[in-house]
């Protein structure tokens, strides 16, 4: 996983500061956004959410949810046991096939982020780890940075300068995702935040029960 982690991206491992410089852009309105047009996660759902981060999403989704949040940073997932304690089960792990046995189906996986930190290997490798992962007909939901023709020049600019190292278009996340899920499409959304940028959010549907019957018979 490609990532800077010199100068601001560093600091940014911080969770508060990586929290509080996420709400001064703005983030706040994009995750609630977010969470009621794309995730759509209902009560008595499944919800794993790999590389959670502080899980700050978890404010913007119900209540009466089974929330699993992963990630390898010990900070981040201290910051998000001591603010949701009870509204979830925080793991500070990496997300492997071990942990999906572990752990069982979900309704819904999100990656939030994370794509754009990966090379194309790891993208294959994370969608094949979602497909195990989800029930039939389950949802993979997630969000990146996105360059686009329609953006101005400093959304361009600030997206450029990412931590990550692999930020695409919305084709180049579409093309690699695409070939894993039944279903697979992407809205680019420009002014989600208090700064120009342009973010890319993905929705992937896994082959249903009935289809995967037909797809054996």
């Amino acid at each position: 996983m490609a990532q800077k982690t010199t100068g601001l991206h560093g600091i940014l491992s911080s969770p508060a500061i990586y929290d509080f410089f996420q709400n001064v852009l703005g983030a706040r309105k994009f995750r609630q956004t977010y969470a009621q047009e794309y995730v759509t996660a209902t009560t008595g759902e499944r919800i794993l959410d790999i590389g959670c981060g502080t899980a700050i999403i978890r404010e913007f989704l119900p209540d009466k949810i089974d929330y699993v949040g992963c990630d390898v940073s010990k900070d981040y997932i201290s910051a998000a046991k001591k603010r949701f304690g009870g509204r979830g089960n925080f793991l500070c792990q990496m997300v492997d096939e071990i942990t999906i046995e572990e752990l069982g189906q979900f309704d819904v996986v999100m990656a939030n982020g994370l794509i754009h930190h990966l090379d194309d290997i790891e993208v294959s490798s994370l969608c094949s780890l979602v497909i195990a992962a989800l029930k039939p007909g389950g949802r993979f939901v997630t969000h990146d940075p996105c360059f686009s023709g329609e953006q101005g020049l400093l959304a361009n600019f600030l997206i450029s300068r990412d931590r990550g190292q692999n930020v695409r278009d919305k084709q180049g996340y579409l093309s690699l995702v695409e070939p894993h899920f039944e279903q697979a499409s992407i809205d680019v959304r420009h002014g989600l935040a208090r700064i120009p940028y342009t973010h890319a959010i993905l929705v992937a549907r896994k082959r249903g029960a009935a289809n995967e019957m037909e797809k054996d018979g």
